[in-house]
């Protein structure tokens, strides 16, 4: 790790560095690299060449008020040193913690995704091209997030996106989408209801829901609604792990359009050591049409075992992953599988 200490707030804010300079923080940077093997079977896959390689920067930085509150900036970059999101969080003590996010999809119901337990990836993120359709809410779009302090067990947390579907933008600068979406909210709550006891310290609930505006006349769209809940429980070495997600999308104009998708999730994983862990994981995806007619609902099943082992900072993990009706089509060709190496070096 390369740790950059002592940056000013002239470094920070500019024009700011006049409040205090007794105000600075500190700055991180870290980094990683994922190189990985795949190969691809089934349907129509090509393996082609199977060596992929990932990398990755993470800037880190904090520092406190005059008040005693304290601040974090988090820029990251991804592969060939592009820009992927920022996001600053103010810690308010007791009064809780206010993010604003662009890009990095950590905030609202995308969060909760997929919160099974795993020895590596989501099961539909091995590389199959699922298409499987999860929850976001605000999530990929700049927005504004409130977490209240942790009482009782239970975290909520309340986000909203001003413009559904605008791009990410500077500073100084603003972002319009033409597409008839408006405002975007979010709400989650995550409890861990334990009250002190052994036995249930290792249970979390979770339920998160979403609502977008819509006012698209002419393509005759209604609001856009998501909701997603589940259950994760660790019992010692072993975690477990149920969820469910929704997608209603306000299409119905067009007959082959979208018109909701239906989710059903599962994992369990196991720690042999605090080095080795190993898991099973499903996730499918039931898509519904404005009129279906004779094509029915179609279900995206995607399942996936895989093996971790950790040797300080270095990770060797492997998977294997089958999904079938790829982006919810029957024929053959979409029925894949895939078996993928990875080594990931961190730094």
């Amino acid at each position: 790790m390369n740790k950059l200490t002592k940056v000013g707030l002239s470094a920070l804010c500019g024009s700011l560095a006049s409040v205090s300079a007794a105000n600075a923080g500190d700055m991180t940077v870290t980094g990683g690299v994922d190189m990985s093997w795949m190969s691809k079977g089934g349907g129509s896959a090509v393996t082609g060449n199977p060596i992929g390689m990932g990398s990755n920067l993470t800037f880190k930085g904090s520092g406190e008020l005059d008040n005693g509150w304290t601040f974090d900036l988090t820029v990251a970059m991804l592969n060939n040193d592009a820009y992927s999101n920022t996001n600053v969080t103010v810690d308010m003590g007791g009064v809780g913690k206010i993010n604003i996010n662009s890009g990095n999809s950590g905030n609202g119901i995308d969060a909760f995704d997929d919160k099974m337990p795993t020895a590596w990836e989501e099961p539909w993120g091995m590389g199959l091209g699922t298409g499987i359709y999860l929850v976001r809410g605000v999530g990929p779009q700049s927005n504004v997030m409130y977490t209240t302090p942790t009482a009782a067990g239970i975290t909520l947390t309340a986000a909203v996106a001003p413009d559904m579907g605008s791009a990410d933008v500077a500073d100084k600068a603003s972002g319009v989408s033409d597409d008839g979406t408006g405002r975007g909210y979010d709400a989650t709550i995550n409890i861990n209801p334990s009250l002190g006891t052994e036995v249930l310290s290792g249970l979390n609930l979770f339920v998160g829901a979403h609502m977008s505006e819509n006012w698209n006349q002419t393509a005759e769209l209604n609001n856009r609604y998501e909701g997603v809940g589940g259950i994760t429980l660790d019992i010692g070495p072993i975690s477990l792990g149920y969820g469910v997600s929704g997608v209603s999308t306000g299409n119905t104009l067009t007959a082959s359009d979208e018109d909701y998708y239906k989710n059903h999730m599962y994992g369990i994983s196991f720690n042999v050591n605090d080095d080795l862990s190993v898991s099973y994981g499903y996730h499918d995806s039931q898509q519904g049409l404005v009129n279906p007619g004779t094509r029915g609902t179609i279900i995206t099943k995607v399942t996936s075992m895989q093996i971790a082992y950790t040797m300080g900072g270095a990770s060797l993990r492997y998977a294997q992953a089958e999904v079938d009706n790829a982006a919810y089509q029957t024929d053959s060709q979409y029925d894949k599988d895939a078996r993928v190496l990875s080594v990931s070096l961190a730094f």
